[in-house]
């Protein structure tokens, strides 16, 4: 689908002055996705990014929701992104602000009362009117504030990216939630579950492709509860869609975030004994070891559910590793609560794991609750918590030691004649080696662990499953 008016911006604007474009994303992959395709829909409008917000005449900040007083960090950057703005408009160059994202959609006119120099507030939803949004913010010389729920799709408005992003490259497939954990607000912030149609994900992968790009990984709230309209007229879900992604030239890896456990089906967890496009990596959040949590947070599994489904996932794959996410200090968590999240993760051990305090996000039901955890008791769970998480990460790469891994370079390294990449298990690795080889997956046998990557020795220059 073409919207014209966004072809006659375009159009118009190309005997206008280089623009320049200054984007700050927080938050999950998804933001930038995002913040990509914001770019995407701008260039034609003369913008080009830059690093230096000084420099920039639109800057916009992409946000997120799941940060700790994520509404008051937003407020302390926009201070700082004022007194850009003012110095430049002394200048005599005219600078919009926008908010983006997550906290725009949930705080939409609280940002415009408290901050009135902000010029743009929007949505996840909402980003494909950008140009139009600058453009009525040059007319009217007002604000402009979008956090609706459109009923046209954005995908249908988004340009394909016409410049390279590298090797590797995220690709939103699914977005939205009907999970409503207690404690979270992507319900509320990203909306409903909505699946992209097949086509449109097969060709926008095609093209970062013939871009250059190895490896996509898949986005969504619920990536794994995909199901989206095929080109046969079916629905099509995750497994059906990798496997169709994974025929596509030049594409060498494929991986998925974020799942969901009551979505992890069987034919998903064959996929990895299955297809070798599809990672030995998955990132499977459990939140919680106590089942009386589990159920207070609305998640919908048990713990021995979960239980089985790592079983299953180790049966087929039995090199896959495991990423997780906790939340400590919901609402109510005991002692022995608490006790039981350390069982599982010494029962399952974990080679990467993201861990956070439990913080109230407004709207949620957690946040109402009487049962708060004191601060000092969350902070010392988490330390105690994060402590044995570490230990897990650090045996996991330990024993990578020795082993024979294929690893996509990416980048060069940081002394002269290395050169940089991922694991299947996104380690980061690096060896000495030709630039030529950058973008090619190549074995490495893993000589040393360090603080942050892995060290190996080049064994095969180049790969192909």
């Amino acid at each position: 689908m073409v919207d014209t008016s966004f072809t006659h911006i375009a159009h118009s604007t190309q005997t206008i002055q280089q623009r320049y474009l200054h984007v700050i994303t927080w938050g999950c992959q998804m933001n930038v996705y995002d913040s990509n395709r914001m770019v995407d829909l701008l260039r034609p409008l003369g913008y080009k990014v830059t690093d230096e917000a000084e420099k920039a005449d639109v800057l916009i900040l992409n946000t997120c929701h799941i940060r700790d007083k994520a509404t008051e960090k937003v407020f302390s950057e926009l201070g700082r992104l004022r007194q850009i703005k003012e110095y430049r408009e002394d200048q005599g160059n005219p600078t919009l602000i926008a908010v983006a994202g997550c906290v725009a959609q949930a705080e939409g006119e609280i940002i415009l009362k408290r901050a009135p120099y902000v010029d743009i507030v929007f949505g996840p939803q909402t980003y494909h009117r950008l140009p139009k949004m600058i453009l009525d913010v040059a007319r009217k010389s007002g604000n402009v504030i979008e956090t609706d729920f459109p009923t046209e799709s954005k995908f249908d408005f988004l340009p394909a990216p016409d410049e390279s992003q590298g090797y590797t490259a995220f690709l939103t497939i699914q977005e939205g939630c009907d999970k409503f954990c207690s404690f979270c607000v992507v319900p509320y912030t990203r909306g409903a579950e909505e699946s992209r149609p097949v086509q449109a994900i097969i060709d926008e992968a095609t093209h970062l492709c013939s871009l250059g790009v190895k490896e996509i990984s898949l986005l969504g709230q619920n990536v794994n509860a995909y199901h989206g309209q095929g080109p046969d007229g079916n629905i099509w879900d995750l497994v059906k869609l990798a496997e169709k992604l994974s025929t596509i030239p030049g594409l060498l890896r494929i991986r998925y975030t974020t799942s969901h456990p009551n979505d992890m089906s069987d034919s998903l967890i064959a996929a990895h004994r299955d297809l070798p496009t599809l990672m030995p990596f998955l990132h499977l959040p459990v939140q919680s070891g106590s089942d009386r949590i589990l159920k207070s947070m609305n998640r919908g599994h048990t713990v021995s559910e979960y239980y089985v489904i790592i079983e299953k996932l180790k049966k087929a794959k039995p090199d896959i590793a495991l990423s997780s996410d906790f939340i400590i200090g919901h609402p109510g968590e005991t002692n022995e609560d608490f006790k039981a999240t350390m069982k599982l993760v010494q029962d399952i051990t974990f080679a990467q794991a993201f861990s956070f305090k439990y913080s109230p996000r407004p709207g949620t039901s957690a946040a109402v609750s009487m049962n708060q955890i004191a601060e000092p008791e969350k902070d010392a769970r988490l330390q105690e918590l994060q402590a044995v998480l570490k230990d897990q990460q650090t045996q996991f790469n330990k024993d990578t030691v020795g082993r024979k891994i294929p690893i996509l370079f990416t980048h060069k390294g940081r002394k002269e004649g290395q050169i940089a990449g991922k694991s299947p298990y996104l380690q980061a690795v690096h060896a000495q080696g030709n630039d030529s080889l950058i973008g090619q997956e190549c074995v490495v046998e893993i000589d040393e662990c360090l603080t942050f990557s892995l060290s190996g020795s080049l064994v095969k220059e180049s790969t192909s499953h």
